[in-house]
Order: structure tokens, then sequence, then C-alpha cells
């Protein structure tokens, strides 16, 4: 994979310098987020249209959450503190799976149980850190917060190659169970659908796509990108093969102009934020076009 990564930088920045292309495709670490963000596009708004559905907002942001104390269980046992994936995938995917284990023995409201499990985690990951401060570079953090596209690098798109395969291995041939499960349950567990098993798979990938998209957009924000496309998308479509693609687009739109922009112009924003802006922006779009056209203000998915 490296080297394939390697021929598509060379090519970029080849044209680059003979200014067929911007100047920022000089720079390594911007072809590495873009390719980054060429992957995580289409994750982020086909799960986020699923996540829209099922209304499950909240519990994608407390996941992001989450993994700043797999960051800091991973420092203390011994991981490297720029990429600690097996400690942010463990911790993530053992809080994702026990929250969703909770939510099924209690009559809690759910944004009620993923308040306590999310202060829980927080609590938990700052007093970790206490114990690891001395071995961590804050930019670290900031980088796991707030996204840093100088902070991507090989290992990074290893992941997110590897994330998006099991993604599309384990939920294409379940992408229908998980669409009925989510908008009629008794109807999908009448025609045989294992309805908390296919739940639980929806977790397990909610995880590890938030995971994986951390060092581009973030933990505070991951979850706005995978809400905002789709909601952008509802306003101006009819059907929900149109929601999806269009919150593909949109998401990938968001998180290659979220890159580009602030380098182009020297914005001094992180690339979190610039991603989720111009996503808002589109949503912005989208609801003045809703509100102007009447043939969408009835339109729902």
């Amino acid at each position: 994979m490296n080297s394939l990564y390697d021929f598509i930088r060379e090519q970029l920045q080849a044209l680059a310098a003979s200014h067929w292309l911007p100047q920022p495709f000089e720079y390594e670490f911007v072809i590495n987020a873009l390719m980054c963000a060429l992957l995580i596009g289409p994750l982020l708004g086909v799960l986020g249209s699923m996540v829209m559905i099922k209304r499950m907002a909240f519990f994608s942001q407390s996941v992001g959450n989450a993994a700043m104390t797999g960051v800091a269980i991973g420092v203390l046992v011994g991981e490297s503190y720029t990429s600690p994936y097996l400690s942010m995938f463990g911790f993530c995917l053992l809080f994702a799976l026990t929250l969703k284990y909770t939510q099924h023995r209690t009559t809690l409201a759910n944004d009620t149980l993923i308040g306590v499990f999310l202060s829980i985690s927080l609590a938990l990951g700052a007093s970790l850190l206490l114990f690891v401060s001395a071995k961590i570079n804050t930019h670290v953090m900031e980088s796991v917060l707030f996204g840093s596209i100088l902070a991507v690098d090989h290992t990074d798109m290893n992941v997110l190659v590897g994330v998006l395969l099991v993604c599309a291995l384990v939920g294409l041939p379940l992408y229908n169970h998980m669409l009925l499960s989510s908008l009629n349950p008794s109807l999908a567990h009448a025609r045989g659908v294992r309805v908390r098993t296919v739940e639980y798979v929806f977790v397990m990938l909610i995880t590890l796509v938030t995971v994986a998209c951390l060092k581009i957009i973030g933990a505070v924000l991951v979850e706005a990108l995978l809400l905002i496309p789709a909601a952008a998308a509802r306003n101006v479509t009819r059907s929900l093969p149109a929601l999806v693609g269009l919150a593909v687009l949109i998401a990938t739109f968001a998180c290659v102009a979220g890159i580009l922009l602030p380098m182009q112009f020297h914005i001094p924003v992180p690339t979190g934020g610039a991603i989720v802006l111009v996503a808002a922006q589109v949503f912005l779009v989208t609801l003045i076009i809703r509100a102007t056209f009447s043939r969408f203000r009835g339109a729902s998915v």
C-alpha cells in the first residue's frame, strides 16, 4: 500500500509543480490528508445517514470523546503516543458495546444513559492523563480532539483502508437489515432479522469509523460530520437512495474543501473545525433551498 501512496503523491506533486494543481498539493502531508478525506467521505456519508435515521448522534459523540481515554491507556501500556490505535479501538469498542448492552437492560432514557457513560469516560481519561502528561506531547491530544493534517501518516491511511474494507464487507450485506430495523424493528423481527445483533454490528461500525477519523476531524467534531451532511441531504431529497448519495457527496466535499481552503488562504483554523464549517455552510444552503422551493418542504425520508 505504501508504494501506491508514494506513486499517487508523486503524480500530484508533479502536477502541482507544473501549476496544474494548487500550490498546497506540493506538500506531502496535504496529499496524505486528502487521500484520507476521499476515504472517509463515503464512510461518513453512508453511516451518517443511518445515524440520523436511528437518532444516534449523541451516541457517536460519546464514542469520539471516549477515544481520549483510549489514548491515555495506550501511553500507559507502552503504545506509540502518536498512533495508539490498539488502545483506542479496544477501549472505544468496549465502551460502545457496554453502553449498548446496558441500553437493552435499563429503563433509563437513552440520552441519560449516554450522558452517564460519557461522564465516566471523560473523568477516567482526565485522571489517566495526569499520569501520562510527562510522556505525551500536548499536540498529540490536540490532534485527537480537533484533528490535524500534520499528524496524518501511512499508518493512519492504512487504518482507514482497513476500516473501509471492514465496513464494505460487513456493512453492505447487512445494510437492508440495518435500515429495516431502524425504520420498523417489529417488521424487521417478523421478517427474521436479528434486530439486536444488527444493532451491535452497527454500533461496532460507528466506533471503527469514529476512531479511524480522529486524526482528520477530531473527537470533538467527528459526530458533527456524521450528522450534518445527512441532515443537509435530507433537506433537499425525497428518497432514501438520494439522501445517502447526496450525504456522501457533501461529506466528501466538506473534507476536501476543509483541508484545502485553510492551506490556500492561510486561515489559522484546525482541520476538523474547517471541515465542519464547510459542511455547516452546505447545510445552510440546503435549508434555504428547502424554505424557498415548496416541493422540498414536505419531503421526508
